[in-house]
């Protein structure tokens, strides 16, 4: 089989924690050719899809920028893969959206996407969680200095955050005496131009903001609880959280079932989903992380799961 990885240049991957890596190991694994592409390296002429990137083999080695050796590929029709992962990092804006339309022709022409191109438009990390109003924090989209502030003075405490943000940026806690609250909804709505999603805050941060992997609506038995450092109050890596793995409860892997189900059913084969407490807080489907930390820790492998449903998909297709 022959696969392809759309992803961020080689060189800023941290091998020790990237999951498109650990991807890239599992591909390598059911010996499948595979390839890389960045933004840049897709196009469409005459209604067709192409790459023009470079054939990906693993050298075995740790060693920064020594880990991978790249041939460069012909022109290639993109619907001629047997699968392509979009594993692009956000930001989520408009080169993202033009990509997802450039795959979405190629899923048409022969190629399983991974994850459903429609579903990563369609599908905001942040906004997406508002279909379960039942799982989630008291929670409210708008740019409304008004509309955000009386939210503010009925749930007292709150978190704020952009809708297309990654790894914990521009998120702000806010109480109603805070004498900052007036400049950070002027900073991150940019003077109500910029819709925000703000949320009554989860004490249970402390505990960790839990990610919870999601395989083709399954969710493993493992999770990353990832603990704020004292100085911030932010459960992300990037921020100096600090990663601990353990089983899921009963009530997370309810919680993860649900959504799982419903990702399943909009074509998303890997998801991860944030959970604080009891309380759902993201989705996120356009390249979900910590395989490598559940797997160091748990011995399960999300992503040879994930390449042995891939396989499934492309042998009952045929």
């Amino acid at each position: 089989m022959k696969v392809a990885f759309i992803i961020d240049p080689l060189h800023t991957f941290n091998i020790k924690k990237d999951t498109a890596y650990m991807m890239m190991l599992s591909v390598a694994k059911k010996e499948w050719q595979q390839y890389v592409f960045e933004l840049q390296d897709i196009f469409v002429e005459d209604g067709v899809a192409y790459g023009q990137g470079y054939e990906l083999i693993l050298t075995g080695s740790k060693e920064h920028n020594k880990w991978y050796q790249l041939t460069p590929g012909d022109k290639m029709k993109l619907g001629e893969f047997d699968a392509i992962f979009m594993r692009k990092d956000p930001p989520f804006n408009m080169e993202f959206v033009y990509a997802t339309y450039i795959l979405e022709l190629a899923e048409k022409q022969g190629a399983l996407i991974i994850n459903k191109p429609q579903t990563l438009r369609d599908a905001n990390e942040k906004f997406s969680i508002t279909r379960y109003p039942n799982l989630t924090p008291k929670t409210m989209v708008s740019r409304s200095f008004k509309v955000i502030k009386d939210f503010i003075e009925r749930y007292q405490d709150v978190v704020v955050k952009p809708l297309d943000g990654m790894g914990g940026e521009s998120i702000f806690r806010i109480q109603p005496n805070d004498p900052n609250k007036n400049v950070i909804l002027e900073t991150i709505t940019r003077y109500e131009s910029r819709f925000i999603m703000v949320q009554e805050y989860q004490a249970a941060i402390k505990e960790g903001d839990k990610r919870i992997l999601i395989v083709d609506g399954e969710p493993l038995e493992y999770l990353v609880a990832r603990i704020p450092s004292k100085d911030d109050s932010r459960g992300n890596l990037a921020r100096g959280a600090t990663p601990v793995v353990r089983k899921l409860t009963a009530e997370e892997f309810e919680i993860a079932a649900i959504v799982g189900k419903d990702l399943k059913e909009s074509g998303v084969l890997f998801a991860g989903i944030d959970v604080i407490g009891n309380r759902l807080t993201e989705i996120n489907i356009t390249s979900p992380t910590m395989a490598q930390q559940i797997y160091n820790e748990s011995g399960i492998n999300a992503t040879d799961i994930l390449m042995d449903v891939v396989e499934d998909r492309i042998t009952n297709r045929s």
